[in-house]
């Protein structure tokens, strides 16, 4: 592997931005090698099994990382090929055109972007295409204008979270379909259909897929990329750090470690990092040498600031009536995402979660207990279960930030109380009318093993901020084609270059903006 030879690119990384550059890359007859830290995750019973998954961890990454305290925390990070896309909940929204512009939020300022909604909209159009997203738009009043309609039908509501939706409208709300990333079957009417879902057990949010049927970037884009003849793929290569030439303007090698323990060089004309903006950022860091003492395109020293990862909410109401659904991740609401009759900041949406299983419901049994009735047991608990997810802006903090020890450990600082009024008034709100909605009322109980079972800093699935782009070199990283300022040929396309994460689900985002550079890519490459 020492005498491997030169390529056009090399990606560093396989989930929604590595794996999706990939992809646009792979047809065009360059060589293109993509550096997977991970291996293929193995296709087991256990991808299914929620003890596994969620109380025991099984799939994620052995390593501890350090908070500004010193402590350690087991991050909810995954290597496989597909990145964290094999875990994610494949809701694949696009952001709102106001999440582009500056927000003003209870405890600061939501900064504007140096693109507009309408520069990423095409996009956003071909990568809900590319990742089979089902979905209507036009359902939701917040979203912005779309220049084509989803590919594929939404996937219709199961009769409780139809009468949900229902029950909503006649609070005079506005739910809509959730756009979500699955491999459906229509029906005869053309319909997208929960008894046509191939993952109707309802293993969606932290769970790998069995049978390939959720949207992630190894079943959509790694492996058609690997189809074309100038694409390799190297598993077990992590990253230690990337070197530059004496002019320190052009990386002139990534070494990584190999599977063998041993270390192996590679070189390209282009170099694309897409680790996650966590491993982004540390990545970075330990790149520093003369030319670039503080790490590698951090002149500006914004390299592990302003870490973002969403005020999230994982929450589970209890039915009155049994809930049968199987596949329940079929609704969202964003009536208050920019604001309230009694709130003039944002607050924030709600979507339903994956239903919560007698497992689950288990592993939350210590501080679940007596909540809703003494005597209920899980199973007839799971049975009524309806699951809700929260996700209110977290603000880009210079403080929040990572930053790498003597060692090469990682350490996160994190302010988590930081805006999160807008989160505690959404709760407020979807708890005063449990009793509306046909729920027992007041018991709508934090389900934390969603968020990662132990520190919150743990849930680290939305992550985002850390290599920022921008048009000024004196505030940003990268510049608006997510390239390094400081370097003719370093590129960034995971979440890192967010300057602000608004309160979706960042994937679609992440996806989109791979597409746009890998046009850039391909026309810079001629």
């Amino acid at each position: 592997m020492n005498d491997a030879p030169h390529y056009d690119v090399i990606v560093i990384g396989t989930g929604a931005g590595g794996g999706t550059l990939a992809h646009r890359l792979a047809p065009s007859g360059k060589r293109v090698l993509i550096l997977e830290r991970g291996g293929f995750l193995p296709r087991e019973r256990d991808n299914w099994d929620s003890t596994a998954v969620f109380v025991k961890g099984k799939y994620r990454a052995p390593e501890f990382w350090f908070d500004r305290h010193g402590r350690e925390f087991p991050p909810e990070v995954n290597y496989y090929v597909g990145g964290n896309t094999k875990f994610y909940g494949a809701a694949l929204f696009r952001l709102r055109p106001e999440d582009f512009g500056e927000l003003r939020h209870h405890d600061g300022i939501s900064p504007a972007w140096p693109l507009r909604y309408e520069d990423l909209e095409p996009y956003y159009t071909q990568a809900e295409h590319l990742y089979r997203v089902h979905g209507r738009h036009g359902e939701d009043p917040t979203e912005g204008p779309a220049s084509a309609q989803y590919a594929h039908p939404p996937v219709e509501h199961e009769p409780r979270i139809q009468q949900l939706s229902d029950d909503l409208e006649k609070q005079g709300l506005h739910p809509f379909h959730l756009p979500i990333g699955v491999d459906l079957d229509q029906d005869a009417a053309g319909r997208a259909t929960p008894s046509s879902v191939c993952i109707r057990c309802n293993r969606v949010d932290g769970f790998p897929c069995l049978v390939r049927g959720k949207s992630d970037a190894q079943v959509i884009c790694v492996e058609p990329a690997l189809q074309h003849p100038g694409v390799e793929l190297v598993t077990h290569a992590h990253v230690l750090r990337l070197e530059t030439d004496p002019t320190g303007r052009t990386v002139s090698a990534v070494v990584a470690r190999l599977a063998d323990g041993e270390e192996a060089r590679f070189s390209a004309d282009l170099v694309v990092v897409a680790c996650g903006a966590v491993n982004s950022a540390a990545l970075l860091l330990a790149s520093a040498n003369d030319r670039h003492p503080r790490g590698l395109a951090n002149g500006s020293d914004v390299v592990g600031r302003f870490y973002m990862r969403h005020n999230n909410l994982a929450l589970m109401a209890v039915s009155r009536e049994p809930n049968d659904t199987q596949f329940q991740k079929t609704l969202a609401l964003h009536d208050w995402y920019l604001g309230a009759d009694d709130w003039d900041y944002p607050l924030g949406g709600i979507q339903m979660l994956g239903k919560s299983d007698a497992e689950q419901i288990h592993g939350e049994a210590p501080r679940w207990a007596g909540a809703v009735t003494p005597n209920m047991p899980f199973e007839v608990m799971a049975h009524h279960a309806v699951d809700f997810w929260l996700c209110g802006e977290d603000l880009p903090l210079d403080d929040n930030r990572v930053t790498l020890d003597g060692d090469g450990r990682i350490h996160l600082a994190l302010d988590e109380s930081h805006n999160t009024a807008g989160l505690k008034r959404l709760r407020h709100k979807l708890q005063s009318m449990l009793g509306r909605l046909g729920m027992h009322e007041h018991h709508l109980l934090d389900h934390s093993l969603y968020l990662h079972k132990g520190m919150p800093i743990g849930a680290t699935a939305h992550q985002a901020g850390t290599v920022r782009f921008g048009t000024d070199p004196a505030s940003s990283a990268l510049d608006l084609h997510c390239k390094a300022h400081e370097l003719d040929n370093l590129y960034v396309v995971d979440t890192s270059f967010f300057p602000s994460i608004g309160a979706v689900n960042p994937s679609l985002t992440a996806i989109a903006n791979a597409l746009r550079v890998g046009d850039h890519l391909l026309e810079r490459m001629g």
